[in-house]
C-alpha cells in the first residue's frame, strides 16, 4: 500500500512540507512523493532521503523527482533508513522528502568528490573552501553530507569552523549541522546528491544565508557521573592525570561509588564528557562534548578516549541509557518551546538510535512531534466526549539515520555518535 503525506505549514514566509513514501518499486513510490508535493508550489530547497533499498536507482529516483516539482536547489544522501513526521522507517523500504520554501534566503549548493585535506591549514585553501561553501556573515546555516568512507571529519570540521565570519556579538555566523550516509557498507557504495550532480565519495551541502531563523538541537544522550575534574597529564589521546592522580585509580573510585543500577549501565560503554567553554560557573548537558573510552591499561593507570585532550581541560565520565537519551531530547527540547512553532525541522538520528536504542519505535520522531505539537484549543478540550482529530498537528519533518551526527556544541560543530541533531526552521 502506498504510503505518503504531505504536511505543511500556511504561514506567508517560511514554509514546509514532508512527503514519504514506503513503496518497494522506486517508480511508484517517487510518483507518490510527486503527487504529495504537486500543490505545496515553489521549493527554494528540496532534501531527499532514500533508503538503502533503494540505492541502486537513487539517482534515477531523485533525477525524475526534480524534474517534476523543479526545485530550485535539491539535496539527497542514501541512508540505512529515512524519518518522515511521527513516524522512523526502519529496515523498510522510504524515500522521505523535505521541501522548504524561503523566501528571500540564498540558498548555496556545493559538492566535491575530491579534497585536499591534508592542506586545510590556512591561507589561500581557507578562501578556496570558503567560495567552495559559501561561507559569508550572513550564513544562518550549512547543510552538510559526507561520505564516511573518503572524507577525513577530523581535518574537514575544524576547518569548516574555523572559516566561518563573526557575527556582530563576535560569535560564529552559522552553524554546521549534518550527517555521514549510512547506505553502503563499504566504500563507493554510499550515494550523494546535488542539484542532478551524482558522487560516491566526497560531500556535498547547501550554505543557508539571509532572513530565516536556524536553531540546532544536538542530544547526546548522556547522562553524568561523578564531579568534574581537571586533566593534570595527557599527551594526544591519553589521559594519564586526573586532578594530580593516575587516571585510572580516579576512576576506580569512582566506580566503587556507583550503585548496581549505573554499573549495569557501564556494561554499555564508559564515556568522557570534555568542556568545550571553559568560561562558565557551570556545565549543564549541553556544555559538554561526549566522546567514547577507547580503552584502559591497569598497569600503566592510563586512560586512552575518542578526542584530542590536553592538560588543564575539564572532564567528567557519562554513561548512557535510553531513559538517558529520551530525558536528555526532551529538556533540550523544552527550551525550544520558548520560542515561536518551527515551520520545519530536518531530524539526524544516529543509526544506533531508534530500535537499537529504545524499546518502542518512532522515539526521537515522535519526541519532536509532540514538542511541538498544536494544542487543542481550550473549548474543545473542556466538551464530553472525544474530539474528531481532523488533520496532523506535528509540524512538517523528515530526515534520515547517520553513520555519525554533524551538529554544534558550543560554538563550534563536531562528529558525534548515538546522537540526534534536529535542525530547527522559523520565520526570522
Amino acid at each position: 500500500m502506498a504510503l505518503h503525506d504531505l504536511h505543511g505549514q500556511s504561514t506567508p514566509g517560511v514554509r514546509f512540507a514532508h512527503a514519504i513514501s514506503t513503496l518497494a518499486d522506486p517508480v511508484a513510490a517517487m510518483e507518490d512523493i510527486v503527487t504529495a508535493l504537486a500543490g505545496f508550489g515553489q521549493i527554494d530547497l528540496l532534501t531527499i532521503f532514500v533508503s538503502a533499498h533503494h540505492a541502486d536507482e537513487a539517482a534515477q529516483i531523485v533525477a525524475q523527482i526534480v524534474e517534476a516539482l523543479s526545485p530550485a536547489v535539491s539535496l539527497g544522501v542514501t541512508a540505512d533508513a529515512v524519518i518522515a513526521g511521527s513516524q522512523e522507517y526502519e529496515r523498510t523500504p522510504g524515500i522521505a522528502v523535505l521541501a522548504g520554501s524561503l523566501p528571500g534566503v540564498t540558498v548555496h549548493p556545493f559538492a566535491t568528490p575530491t579534497l585536499d585535506y591534508g592542506r586545510l591549514a590556512g591561507g589561500s585553501s581557507d578562501q578556496r573552501l570558503r567560495e567552495l561553501v559559501g561561507i559569508n556573515v550572513n550564513l544562518r546555516t550549512m547543510l552538510f553530507f559526507a561520505d564516511p568512507f573518503s572524507v577525513p571529519m577530523n581535518q574537514l570540521l575544524p576547518a569548516l569552523n574555523r572559516i566561518r565570519d563573526s557575527r556582530r556579538d563576535g560569535k560564529p555566523a552559522g552553524a554546521i549541522v549534518g550527517g555521514l550516509a549510512s547506505g553502503g557498507a563499504k566504500a563507493g557504495q554510499n550515494v550523494l546528491l546535488v542539484n542532478g550532480r551524482v558522487l560516491h565519495r566526497g560531500f556535498v551541502g547547501v550554505s543557508l544565508s539571509g532572513p530565516v531563523r536556524v536553531d540546532t538541537v544536538v542530544s547526546q544522550g548522556c547522562r553524568p557521573i561523578g564531579e568534574n575534574m581537571i586533566i593534570t597529564k595527557a599527551k594526544a589521546n591519553v589521559i594519564y592525570e586526573l586532578g594530580g592522580r593516575p587516571a585510572m585509580d580516579v576512576l576506580k573510585d569512582l566506580l566503587d561509588s556507583l550503585g548496581m543500577n549505573d554499573r549495569k549501565l557501564l556494561r554499555k560503554g564508559l564515556f568522557v564528557g570534555r568542556v568545550v567553554s571553559e568560561y562558565k560557573d557551570h556545565y549543564g548537558r549541553g556544555d559538554y562534548l561526549i566522546r567514547n573510552v577507547a580503552g584502559v591499561n591497569p598497569k600503566t593507570k592510563i586512560i586512552a578516549v575518542q578526542d584530542l585532550v590536553r592538560a588543564g581541560q575539564t572532564v567528567r565520565f557519562h554513561i548512557r541509557d535510553a531513559q538517558t537519551a529520551q530525558e536528555d531530547l526532551e529538556l533540550l527540547l523544552d527550551a525550544q518551546k520558548l520560542y515561536t512553532r518551527p515551520a520545519g525541522v530536518l531530524l539526524i538520528s544516529c543509526t544506533g538510535r531508534g530500535r537499537n536504542l529504545f524499546e518502542t519505535s518512532h522515539h526521537d520522531a515522535q519526541t519532536i512531534e509532540h514538542a511541538f505539537a498544536l494544542e487543542e484549543p481550550g473549548e474543545e478540550a473542556a466538551k464530553f466526549g472525544s474530539v474528531l482529530d481532523t488533520g496532523q498537528t506535528g509540524v512538517p519533518m523528515a530526515g534520515f539515520f547517520a553513520a555519525g551526527e554533524i551538529g554544534p556544541v558550543g560554538e563550534n560543530s563536531y562528529l558525534h555518535g548515538h546522537s540526534a541533531c534536529a535542525v530547527i526552521f522559523r520565520e526570522a
